[in-house]
């Protein structure tokens, strides 16, 4: 008999599955409509599937332990950076890096170096007492780096392609993509200072030999000549082979479409094989392959307009960020190290002050970003997300090094200076990374909002005004009357144009026209190709009762309020039969026959000749 088989791949596969389909039954609204990050959606997604919520996802359950979870989570972070870094550096032009080198160089240099040590000061301001300024080093170092899959989104998209020019999109690309392998160095400073000097030393945990000397040894060497320098090597080397080799397959026609274009995704898993075999940053190497890759233009050009790489982008996007939503140690925001309290100013100030400042002071020297308004924005879009993860884990696993295990229970003995050190930064770096997830997930669609409102109510609420016409006072200029009837509102737009009520006649010049300017209100649409609309509207146009409600119930008021008097679509249609000038209702007495050519009467015209 057949029975329900609740297995955990059974119930991953579905969840994954369902929910893959239908966020992409709605995936156009969402992201180029709503502009809403898929990144935001797929970390809310995970949640809601999280043992915190429906319990359909157990990450701990399949893991086993929270050390098989940590390692999990660490690879998989490792998978997506290697596939995203490598498609990043395809995605920019020949040669980019090369031609590019000045802008990178202060965009990695300095303004990388404020980051951490503005991030770490205020780390170190916020935490517990007990916290030492080494310690806000290391978790400041793993939030330094740009998200280059949070990047995508004011690189990628609608957005991108109508508010952020191409050049300064491929500046954020190549500047995420390169500073997430450079935040090795500032890690590992940190790392070797505490394993060799910021411990006093036990009968239990004697202090390491060499101290300081030793611990910048370590940094020289192991970090910049073995886990920099080589991981740069290697990646250009890898890229090169490749491009050659498919360069001499693709001229033989031994290679199918199919493996063409699956090739940069296949290089990016071979590479983070590799250089997690030899104990190198395979995040670095990832992007400085998929540079040189495609050093010669030819595979972009060739894969410009193939769906297939950005296909399976958006996958391990969405797969990521679903993992990390239910993984998340949300009970630690509340019951952990770091009170809830501490935490949120800390969200909010490095928001702030991590990177904004420091991109608004050196803007002039990169030539990508044209103005002060171009500056804040690439200052504010510097996202923390899976590098920040990665990093974590990286200095998790490092301080488990430090705290050897017993030989009875396998437990671990932590050392004293790093006994919180590991929990600390595991709550902080989580919850800048959701902060970060969901306030750039939402300020482009809460800007777009804020944009639009004022003028969306402008358009939808009616606009009723009372003016009253004082006949006493109506023929000073400037003036209204106090005692006439209501009259209609002008109606609401969002652009007022001045046009010429004329008649569209053969006899009627542009000067003619020229000298009759009428302020009437559009019909709330931009006129994008500069002509100017006609003064007559369409009949069948939405606003042409209104302005016939106007021009028929109300006078025309210039400017500064002087009335314009009104017309009659004859010209002697103001002055009687026997001659005499009939007194203006809406002017006062005088003269209202018009001038030859004219179809409006202003007051400061002569009079006209009459027989």
């Amino acid at each position: 008999m057949p029975t329900l088989a609740l297995t955990d791949f059974n119930i991953v596969v579905s969840v994954l599955g369902g929910w893959v389909s239908l966020f992409g039954l709605v995936s156009y609204l969402c992201k180029e409509t709503f502009y809403l990050s898929e990144a935001l959606i797929s970390l809310l997604a995970g949640v809601a599937f999280s043992p915190s919520a429906a319990n359909f996802i157990r990450p701990l359950d399949y893991a086993g332990s929270q050390a098989n979870l940590d390692a999990a989570t660490l690879y998989f972070s490792r998978l997506v950076l290697g596939v995203q870094l490598v498609l990043a550096g395809v995605q920019l032009p020949s040669r980019y890096l090369k031609q590019q080198w000045r802008p990178l160089t202060w965009l990695l240099g300095p303004v990388m170096t404020t980051m951490w040590l503005s991030t770490s000061l205020v780390i170190w301001a916020l935490l517990s007492p007990g916290t030492s300024f080494l310690h806000a080093l290391v978790i400041g170092s793993c939030v330094t780096p740009t998200d280059p899959i949070l990047s995508n989104v004011i690189v990628k998209g609608r957005f991108a392609d109508q508010n952020v020019p191409p050049e300064l999109q491929r500046i954020i690309i190549a500047e995420s993509g390169a500073n997430d392998g450079l935040g090795y160095p500032f890690l590992f400073l940190a790392l070797y200072l505490i394993q060799y000097t910021g411990f006093q030393g036990t009968a239990e945990f004697p202090v390491p030999d060499g101290g300081a000397g030793k611990a910048m040894a370590l940094w020289f060497g192991e970090t910049w000549g073995y886990t920099i320098i080589l991981s740069i090597i290697y990646g250009a080397i890898v890229g090169y082979i490749a491009k050659e080799l498919l360069h001499w397959a693709e001229e033989r026609k031994f290679v199918d479409r199919e493996s063409f274009l699956v090739f940069a995704i296949s290089l990016a898993l071979f590479i983070v094989g590799t250089c997690g075999l030899i104990g190198s940053d395979d995040v670095l190497a990832c992007f400085i392959a998929g540079n040189v890759f495609t050093w010669d233009d030819w595979f972009r050009l060739e894969t410009k307009d193939d769906s297939l790489q950005p296909t399976i982008d958006m996958l391990l996007n969405v797969s990521i960020f679903m993992w990390y939503g239910a993984v998340c140690p949300w009970s630690m925001f509340i019951h952990g190290p770091v009170p809830i309290y501490r935490l949120i100013p800390l969200g909010i100030l490095l928001l702030l002050l991590r990177r904004l400042p420091w991109v608004m002071l050196i803007h002039k020297r990169i030539p990508q970003i044209e103005d002060w308004r171009q500056a804040v924005f690439v200052g504010f879009f510097g996202p923390v997300g899976v590098s920040a993860i990665f990093y974590m884990y990286i200095t998790v696993e490092f301080l488990d090094k430090l705290s050897p295990h017993s030989v009875d229970s396998q437990s671990i003995v932590l050392r004293p200076d790093v006994a919180m050190l590991g929990e600390t930064v595991t709550v902080v770096v989580w919850f800048l990374c959701i902060v970060s997830v969901v306030v750039h997930g939402l300020s482009i669609p809460l800007g777009k909002l804020g944009l639009y409102l004022p003028r969306t109510l402008s358009r939808a609420l009616p606009s009723v005004s009372s003016v009253s016409v004082d006949a006493s006072d109506a023929h000073l200029p400037g003036r209204r009357s106090r005692h006439a009837g209501t009259l209609p509102s002008f109606l609401i737009g969002s652009r007022v144009t001045s046009l010429s009520f004329g008649r569209a006649g053969a006899g009627e010049t542009g000067t003619d026209r020229a000298t009759n300017p009428v302020a009437v209100v559009g019909n709330g649409e931009d006129n994008k190709d500069g002509a100017v609309p006609s003064a007559t509207p369409s009949p069948n146009s939405p606003n042409a009762s209104v302005l016939a409600a106007n021009t028929d119930q109300r006078p025309i008021y210039r400017i500064g309020g002087t009335i314009i008097p009104s017309s009659s679509s004859n010209q002697g249609s103001c002055t009687s039969s026997s001659g005499s000038q009939s007194p203006s209702p809406l002017n006062g007495p005088g003269p209202t026959s018009l001038l030859p050519g004219r179809t409006i009467r202003f007051p400061d015209d002569p009079p006209a000749a009459t027989n």
